[in-house]
């Protein structure tokens, strides 16, 4: 399955684990490449910009928005790896919540690594659109769930 790996930015290093997990299952993952970098100590002035309070004029000037929303037209589905962050079990953000729309509006398969988070404001939406709740098992993976 060609599989988008979602998630915060923050997420990154796990993007990267999930990634080579999901290939060594037989699946194709993405993650958009500037996550390796970043990882790989590269492109620290965009990382910079990215946690240093000009997040939307990276998004903005990298097309990362964009880069999803076409990378998820040519997907199969998403997983969506919503950890603990900001005090928020399971947290999904802004972008997250874009680009699982974007996978739902395409009719793509939608799985999140954990449970739905509860305190955010858009949990119905969340709902309304996920397939499946995995529990962190990638067997749980597949075309048909």
């Amino acid at each position: 399955m060609r599989l988008v790996i979602c998630g915060s930015s923050t997420f990154k290093e796990r993007m990267i684990e999930f990634r080579d997990k999901l290939k060594s299952m037989g699946h194709e993952p993405v993650i958009h490449p500037d996550y390796e970098d970043f990882v790989n100590g590269k492109k620290q002035e965009l990382w910079g910009q990215i946690t240093g309070g000009e997040h939307h004029e990276a998004k903005r000037s990298q097309g990362y928005i964009k880069w999803y929303y076409n990378e998820i037209c040519k997907s199969d589905g998403i997983l969506v790896l919503n950890y603990d962050k900001k005090g928020i079990k399971n947290y999904i953000g802004g972008n997250t919540l874009m680009e699982i729309a974007f996978a739902h509006v395409k009719d793509k398969k939608i799985f999140l690594l954990n449970e739905i988070p509860e305190e955010v404001s858009y949990v119905d939406e969340i709902k309304a659109m996920v397939d499946n709740v995995i529990g962190g098992d990638l067997n749980m993976i597949n075309v048909n769930p």
